[in-house]
């Protein structure tokens, strides 16, 4: 029993370690052998291995006389997990939807435990089909409806998070935030860490696509903090990495960012999460790029852990981040428009990539003005501005900002519309020295005045 939490909340234990061990239906049914568990298993396998998605149907829903047996729970409890997966496999959104909606009165027949169990997997391998979000929404604003009628805390606990987490993806930023900060509280008062680290994360999350960047700040120190009191899983530790390295990205701090995703690409590779990990190693490849090292981009990928991410459907965002990489050695902010154009999907609709465009555009112009102005003593802005395909305003204001900021020697005569580019002077140290040495003398001086007056 968790410290903080109450022993038994009313009509709920769905949760491990609450309500009594028979709860529901299992009062009073005579536990099943091993021969006849055996022996259900086999024959629900069979179905299984012949894909006979109609014959795990009949199972689910065949009638039973008087009150269900423990063989009875046990065979409709298998066909439904194993016919839940089939559907998923399938992608069969409509099929599964109505299966969800279908056994909610048989949850009466299981142990409260088990039926939360169920009821988690079902929802689980429904979100797990692509391209069906409203679906998927619909019907877990339903099963929360549901939970809270039959007062399982637990259950609907989890199933809100769920319901976060499909906002979350569906870009449903405010939605997302109306579901976890209530929760927030509640798990707050169950003392429930874990899943309290999980709906921060989020939050976090959220505030940083709606680009409120303190409190997203402010939601993941929680969620570390948070993170510190209980075993945190591999999965959820590279999570928070993540979203560490994301917001010290946010900052500037590529260096720190670059760190937090390596931790987090190592803790995805090594529970085999592919999506996450490559996404993890995207963001390393865009901490080299700001951070002036594109160079490095090509050894990285090169390295054991990424070369398995390198073919296959994974590598489309490496290749993307390759030919933004391969721009900027260039120093080509032609090859980095194309880039964006050619990967859009893996550039144009990351929020994280996003948000460093416009530095990545304004960086590559200079590296290619610079590339450009660099044999002449003095050119033509126009000629500049047909150079790199921009209008001329938009160059010559380009320029001035990069002369002001010092990062280009020289001036604009823009009666001629000519740049003059001068060569860099070295530093003169005598200048710097010989002022020291006045300084220095001075200090001496006065201090001799001060002694002779008090000779005097």
């Amino acid at each position: 029993m968790r410290h903080g939490a109450p022993k038994e909340h009313a009509g709920d234990s769905g949760r491990a370690g609450y309500g009594p061990r028979d709860g529901g239906g299992g009062i009073g049914r005579k536990k099943m052998d091993t021969s006849a568990d055996d022996a259900i298993v086999a024959a629900v396998d069979a179905l299984v291995a012949a894909g006979d998605m109609a014959g795990l149907q009949a199972l689910v829903d065949a009638a039973v006389e008087g009150e269900m047996t423990a063989e009875d729970v046990r065979r409709k409890e298998l066909a439904i997990q194993k016919l839940s997966v089939l559907y998923s496999k399938a992608s069969k959104h409509v099929e599964l939807a109505a299966l969800v909606r279908s056994i909610r009165p048989l949850m009466a027949h299981f142990s409260k435990a088990k039926c939360g169990k169920l009821f988690r997997h079902l929802i689980t391998e429904f979100i797990k089909i692509e391209g069906v979000l409203e679906q998927q929404v619909a019907v877990c604003l339903e099963s929360i409806e549901w939970t809270k009628s039959e007062k399982r805390q637990f259950l609907r606990q989890t199933l809100e998070i769920m319901l976060a987490s499909l906002h979350l993806k569906a870009r449903q930023y405010q939605e997302c935030l109306s579901v976890a900060q209530p929760l927030i509280k509640e798990l707050k008062r169950l003392d429930d860490k874990l899943q309290l680290v999980e709906v921060q994360l989020m939050e976090s999350r959220a505030y940083y696509a709606l680009s409120n960047y303190p409190k997203s700040r402010g939601a993941l120190v929680s969620a570390r903090t948070t993170a510190n009191g209980v075993y945190t899983p591999p999965k959820m530790q590279a999570s928070l990495d993540l979203q560490s390295g994301i917001m010290h990205a946010q900052e500037q701090d590529f260096q720190t960012g670059y760190s937090y995703f390596y931790e987090s690409f190592e803790g995805f590779q090594s529970i085999d999460c592919a999506d996450e990990a490559v996404l993890s190693l995207k963001y390393m490849l865009l901490c080299k790029v700001m951070l002036e090292k594109a160079e490095d981009v090509p050894s990285i990928l090169a390295s054991k852990l990424a070369l398995k991410y390198s073919t296959g459907d994974e590598s489309a965002s490496l290749n993307a981040m390759k030919a933004v990489a391969k721009a900027n050695l260039n120093r080509s902010l032609e090859e980095f428009e194309k880039a964006l154009d050619d990967f859009q999907g893996e550039l144009g609709a990351d929020v994280i990539i996003q948000s460093h465009v416009a530095d990545m555009n304004d960086t590559m112009m200079e590296k290619n003005l610079c590339r450009i102005v660099e044999p002449y003593s003095s050119i033509e802005i126009d000629h500049v501005a047909t150079l790199i395909k921009l209008p001329r305003a938009r160059v010559e204001k380009k320029l001035s900002q990069m002369i002001l900021d010092k990062k280009l020697t020289g001036i604009l005569d823009q009666g001629n519309g000519l740049l003059e580019v001068h060569e860099e002077e070295a530093n003169d140290a005598t200048y710097a020295a010989a002022i020291e040495v006045i300084q220095h003398t001075g200090q001496v001086v006065e201090a001799l005045n001060t002694k002779a007056k008090k000779l005097i």
